[in-house]
């Protein structure tokens, strides 16, 4: 693997759209043809040697290529978007749209994240060590087709709008989500380790939930048809089981209505 090493050197007046950051572009370039890919500032056309140093070659490949981002990089987009393979690492924080619409690789930011982190998602893992904002593993705004495959692991908190029009998938949440999780979705399964305070799986036909703290605020869409046993992400636990949301129109298979399922961990 060969490894190209970017660090910051000034910070964007607006934000920087780093969307040739990704190992398929930077794969069989020098250091120099790094440094000379494009990027925007708002309407103006720049370059990632604008705001960053680059030192080492890329490899032959995108999958022998890493990508070490060292500094903070909160007014950055786009880092990881569409890519296919190889690694992406970034020490410190990052801006919107990380690891949106990739298919292969993993990113792992080490800092927090901002919004719409791993949109329209088709595989690949996208790890965050702290919190994320909104709009994790959704669609992009307009669409109806979310995350399709892959894992987003966030291991602090995240916001709202968690896995809006999910068709596939894993999304995870360490810690406590805000509202509306899966809303619309068609598949894919989300788990939130903490509180969630509602809005969880409202118009959701398809896919699973979990979640192993509270929900403050219940859907009524939501009915309780049994208790099971599961383990679920190295978590053995009891669970409440729904079914929702009663209130859509649901699809058949083999004969039977096919429903949502919403396992929040029983009370002890």
């Amino acid at each position: 693997m060969a490894t190209v090493t970017l660090k910051p050197t000034k910070v964007p007046e607006l934000m920087f759209e780093g969307y040739s950051i990704t190992p398929d572009a930077f794969a069989g370039k020098t250091a120099a043809q790094i440094a000379d890919l494009p990027g925007h500032e708002g309407k103006i056309h720049v370059k990632i040697g604008d705001f960053f140093t680059v030192t080492g070659d890329a490899g032959a490949t995108a999958a022998e290529t890493d990508i070490v981002i060292n500094g903070d990089c909160s007014r950055v987009k786009y880092i990881g978007a569409r890519m296919t393979a190889g690694t992406v690492t970034v020490n410190g924080n990052a801006d919107m749209y990380v690891g949106g619409w990739m298919k292969g690789g993993k990113i792992h930011i080490k800092g927090n994240m901002d919004s719409f982190c791993g949109i329209q998602m088709e595989g690949g893992e996208l790890l965050v060590d702290g919190d994320a904002k909104n709009h994790v593993g959704c669609a992009y705004r307009g669409d109806w087709r979310g995350m399709k495959g892959g894992t987003i692991r966030i291991k602090g908190n995240a916001g709202n709008d968690i896995g809006t029009f999910m068709l596939g998938g894993t999304i995870i949440i360490e810690k406590n989500a805000f509202i509306h999780v899966s809303t619309h979705a068609e598949g894919g399964t989300v788990i939130i380790k903490g509180d969630v305070e509602g809005r969880v799986g409202g118009q959701m036909v398809k896919g699973e939930m979990y979640v192993l703290g509270k929900i403050k605020f219940m859907l009524p869409g939501y009915k309780k048809v049994d208790r099971v046993e599961k383990e679920i992400d190295g978590v053995k636990a009891t669970f409440d089981h729904y079914i929702g949301d009663l209130g859509e129109r649901h699809g058949k298979s083999k004969g039977q209505v096919v429903y949502a399922n919403l396992y929040l961990k029983a009370a002890a």
